[in-house]
């Protein structure tokens, strides 16, 4: 049995490093709908001031967990296939 070190080492790598990518990348979601949240609270529900950052940040969320999925999605489909 003859095992390749170097490949083992480059797949843990390029595996831990995705990882932390996804999970970098999911809390920015995360981070970002919290700031959503705190303009919303600051406008007082009056809907006006506030909400083009408000909107903004939803869409920086929206981006960040699609991105997250996308990930998963691919890694699902190279099990798969």
């Amino acid at each position: 049995m003859n095992i390749k070190w170097n490949a083992l080492a480059q797949t843990a790598g390029i595996s831990f490093g995705i990882t932390v990518a996804v999970v970098t990348v999911f809390a920015l979601g995360i981070l970002a709908l919290s700031r959503r949240e705190a303009v919303l609270e600051a406008a007082g529900g009056t809907g006006s001031g506030g909400t083009g950052r408000a909107n903004a940040a939803l869409a920086g969320a929206t981006v960040c967990f699609a991105a997250c999925a996308a990930v998963v999605v691919y890694g699902l489909s190279l099990i798969a296939g």
